[in-house]
């Protein structure tokens, strides 16, 4: 019997290098790779369901599991994770010193139910006592569900061509929160600054308390595809996690570095005494204080208008972890 055909939409990780390039290969399973970044992956599955299998938004995902629309179903492998303290940006002229500074204030946002923006949020409330109620907000796209927000949360939207990074480097928001450092940072505006200077300590301070190390995307299977197949699940979490350990045991060869890092060896070093031996972890136990934060967060910020569950999100075939050490026939 020949394998079964599925094309799969992820970015070009080097985690997943190794399906890209064909060295790991799911078992019974010919697949596909399409290297797209990840606005246009997620945009095209939530429209069209073009792909099989794709990364995907969490926070989106899970809006749709708790409405019980979900035309997917997930497996526990987290293709990009990002700690969000550093991408906190003020205007450095309206007097905010501090997170508790933000109430009151005008914030900006590119789309306000996207995943970083749900664990910032939380972050800004169970840290620093600053609910989403307390900001007016400015959001940069629409939405891509569409979804009701709240009544008490106050939202507009900016006009079409308008950067937010360019309207808080003016004043006309007080700090936007976002997924990657605005234009006006980058090209050292003095009227734009972080919120947290020092946010490498911040953060690693932050995953030593809570232990969320904050996962923007999973994967998901078109439901169609898994009701027929259920067994690709496993097979594809199988794949995924070796293909991540094919990557960081290439990492792991210091002496020649496989990646552009003067201090690579210190880095490694450093992320698994804070992180563990898996300093890049799928499955669900590692996981949970990171995947509960963002399914209490998305219930309390009107996102899921029920407290789902882990189970709810994954197929269950794969809600057990497989070990880094662990070997797979692929």
């Amino acid at each position: 019997m020949s394998d079964l055909r599925l094309t799969l939409a992820c970015g070009p990780y080097d985690r997943t290098q190794a399906l890209r390039d064909g060295t790991i290969r799911p078992e019974g399973i010919d697949l596909t790779y399409v290297t797209l970044q990840p606005a246009e992956i997620f945009w095209r599955m939530l429209q069209y369901k073009e792909f099989d299998v794709s990364e995907m938004s969490l926070s989106n995902y899970t809006t749709l599991v708790a409405s019980g629309l979900a035309p997917f179903i997930a497996i526990p492998v987290y293709p990009s994770r990002v700690f969000r303290h550093g991408y906190f940006f003020i205007n450095t002229r309206k007097g905010i010193q501090g997170p508790a500074d933000l109430k009151g204030k005008r914030g900006g946002v590119p789309e306000y139910t996207m995943t970083a923006a749900v664990y910032m949020r939380g972050l800004l409330e169970h840290e620093h006592g600053v609910k989403p109620s307390d900001i007016e907000w400015v959001q940069g796209r629409s939405d891509r569900l569409g979804h009701r927000l709240p009544d008490d949360i106050r939202i507009s939207r900016v006009a079409a061509g308008v950067e937010l990074g360019d309207l808080l480097e003016r004043g006309e928001i007080d700090f936007l929160m976002t997924a990657n450092n605005p234009l006006a940072f980058r090209r050292g505006s003095p009227s734009v600054g972080r919120l947290f200077p020092n946010y490498a300590e911040v953060e690693k301070d932050y995953y030593r308390r809570t232990k969320i190390y904050p996962i923007m995307h999973i994967v998901v299977i078109r439901r169609d595809v898994y009701e027929r197949d259920p067994w690709v699940a496993l097979n594809l979490y199988w794949a995924f996690a070796a293909a991540k350990r094919h990557a960081l045991q290439l990492m792991a060869e210091t002496g020649s570095p496989k990646v552009s890092f003067a201090w690579l060896q210190a880095m490694i070093e450093e992320e698994q005494a804070i992180i563990g031996p898996d300093w890049y972890p799928y499955g669900i136990e590692q996981n949970r204080p990171s995947l509960e934060a963002l399914l209490q967060y998305a219930h309390e910020q009107g996102l899921s208008p029920r407290r789902l569950r882990i189970e709810d999100l994954f197929a269950p075939s794969t809600l057990r972890d497989i070990p880094l050490t662990e070997g797979q026939q692929v």
